[in-house]
């Protein structure tokens, strides 16, 4: 039985993904593929992957160990041939990447620590990313509606000009799980496209209605100043414009895509052997140019024009 990471990233349509393939858990059944989600992957069974304050991580890496290959060992009893395991929490969260200005810092980590736990089983891992300015604007937007400040000027430029970048983390996890196959989708080519994901991601053709609403989405300007206000303060006034907040200066924003652009033409490159940037199965490769596709997340379709316009995002190289 194949056994296959989705590790999100967070803010890439993750929580709909994983609410799609629950309600659809018979037609997956059905195509002899498994899914566990959130609810079971938080639900205990990782518990003691991670340290944990006041317990013997030795032990506790052992017991996760056991529970995992015990419930691994009767899914494939059951005569599935693939397993989907979804879970955005396993690299990080957006918390922590907004407190400490930074993309995943702890990923290869966490994952060398899930690794042993699932004790060789892991076949593939697929990760989502997303054009950097947009994955900021949006963990920013989901943080503050959570009570997380809104970030001065001062963070907004720390986040912008940090060396860290995508590549970074499919390297450190690359490192952390080695001799696994680490397929990396473009959010811009597989948003809401939960039978594309299952395709290309997972090898997994299953088909499946269309995705329902965005889940988990961020709010927008709107939202946000009615939220704040509610607070009360003068938070509110940060939050100017209409539609996607975007938190950051021209500038900021200019140099999270170019950055963005090298990620995606370095993975076009070959990414040093470490992943593969995954190609759409429906469509005719056309060049080097990422196709120009709405941006969905947490908005609605009638914004989605005049928000490409303004990403510039169309630009970024592919493979």
């Amino acid at each position: 039985m194949d056994v296959i990471l989705h590790l999100g990233a967070h803010r890439t349509g993750s929580t709909s993904f994983q609410d799609a393939l629950r309600r659809n858990a018979g037609r997956l059944a059905d195509a002899s593929v498994g899914f566990w989600g959130p609810r079971r992957t938080r639900g205990g069974l990782l518990s003691g992957a991670l340290p944990q304050p006041g317990f013997d991580p030795v032990r506790a890496t052992r017991r996760a160990k056991g529970r995992v290959r015990m419930q691994l060992d009767q899914t494939a009893a059951s005569g599935l041939s693939a397993l989907l395991i979804s879970d955005e929490n396993m690299i990080g969260s957006v918390r922590s990447n907004i407190r400490n200005r930074t993309l995943y810092a702890d990923i290869g980590d966490r994952m060398a620590r899930y690794a042993q736990v699932f004790d060789g089983r892991i076949t593939r891992i697929v990760l989502n990313i997303r054009a950097l300015d947009l994955w900021w604007s949006s963990a920013i937007a989901y943080g503050v509606s959570r009570g997380a400040p809104v970030p001065d000027y001062q963070a907004l430029n720390r986040i912008a000009q940090a060396r860290r970048s995508w590549r970074d983390v499919i390297t450190d996890l690359a490192c952390a799980m080695p001799h696994v196959d680490l397929r990396i989708l473009p959010f811009e080519v597989f948003a809401g496209r939960t039978g594309a994901i299952l395709d290309a991601g997972a090898g997994c053709t299953v088909a499946l209605p269309a995705q329902g609403d965005w889940l988990n989405r961020s709010p927008d300007v709107a939202a946000l100043r009615d939220l704040l206000a509610a607070r009360g303060g003068i938070a509110a006034q940060a939050v100017t414009g209409s539609g996607r907040w975007t938190p950051f200066t021209p500038e900021h924003s200019a140099a999270l895509r170019a950055a963005y652009a090298d990620d995606l033409a370095w993975l076009a490159a070959g990414a040093d052997g470490l992943a593969s940037l995954t190609q759409d199965p429906e469509r005719t490769r056309a060049g080097q140019t990422l196709p120009c596709v709405p941006q969905t997340e947490g908005h609605d379709y009638d914004r989605q024009k005049g928000d490409r316009q303004k990403s510039g995002l169309a630009h970024s190289g592919r493979g």
